[in-house]
């Protein structure tokens, strides 16, 4: 028997319900549907069908990688750049998800080392980015960047975000970064409200190693794809490269990425 797995985001009673009427239609499909983690990791599934938006995507996205599980997002926020389709759509596209009308396209991810001055480490594992944020009693931070151990930028600001193509369309498009094709293997490095007109977005290579170092400033703040907050101190590292690991997305070939983004960012010029 055939088997899909089921991730669902708890906090939205719609994708609750719909979980519960999609488990009944694989059912009467001939399919088995998992919907603990657990299971599906172990027991293992065709693909995995996240129920949210974009941040439920890149939890289901980032745990199922490393089991090479393809995903396919349901759109139930309000933007969802990454979702393939909406609600209102999702029997017809499950029919041709199950009839094999899809491909499967690879995300580029990031690896983050924080490099402790205890000699720990920490190792964290992104789909959209690795963000920096001053402490809110600091009036700025300073963050230097290095490109494969060579000093190359520094960015005094409020922050710094390190992303991927697709976190191109997440923080970094509200930071005032380029909007990046999910095909562009490249790593992007966008400034929070920058106090310097030197301090600008940079789209560097996918095999440069970017370090990252606190410059000026006593501590700030670092985020994984929005969680896992923690303290970077002065003398301490990150280092961010590309990760082994791809995301697995699901496409059903409709919608091109000018498409999405035309429809996303509601640019109408066209009309």
């Amino acid at each position: 028997m055939e088997r899909v797995g089921l991730w669902t985001n708890h906090s939205k009673p719609e994708s609750q319900a719909l979980a519960l009427q999609l488990t009944h239609w694989f059912r009467s499909q001939g399919w088995e549907v998992l919907c603990e983690w657990e299971e599906i990791k172990n027991q293992g599934v065709e693909f995995l069908i996240s129920l949210g938006g974009d941040g439920t995507l890149l939890e289901a996205a980032r745990e199922a990688a490393p089991y090479k599980i393809p995903v396919l997002g349901v759109n139930l926020g309000r933007l969802g750049f990454l979702c393939e389709i909406e609600r209102a759509e999702v029997y017809v596209a499950l029919r041709r998800v199950l009839n094999k009308e899809y491909s499967v396209q690879e995300r580029l991810m990031l690896e983050a080392l924080i490099k402790r001055t205890d000699k720990t480490e920490l190792k964290y594992t992104v789909l959209n980015d690795v963000v920096f944020h001053r402490q809110k009693e600091d009036t700025m931070v300073t963050l230097q960047a290095n490109l494969s151990g060579e000093p190359s930028v520094s960015y005094p600001s409020d922050g710094l975000i390190i992303s991927t193509p697709t976190g191109s369309t997440a923080y970094a498009l509200s930071a005032g970064g380029p909007i990046i094709s999910p095909d562009v293997r490249a790593i992007l490095l966008t400034p929070l409200a920058a106090h310097s007109l030197s301090a600008r977005p940079m789209v560097v290579s996918d095999r440069e190693l970017v370090e990252i170092l606190l410059a000026r400033g006593k501590e700030c703040q670092i985020t994984f794809d929005g969680r896992d907050n923690l303290t970077l101190r002065s003398g301490e590292m990150v280092q961010i490269k590309t990760a082994p690991l791809k995301a697995l997305l699901i496409r059903l070939g409709r919608r091109s990425f000018p498409s999405v983004v035309r429809e996303k960012l509601r640019d109408r010029w066209h009309e």
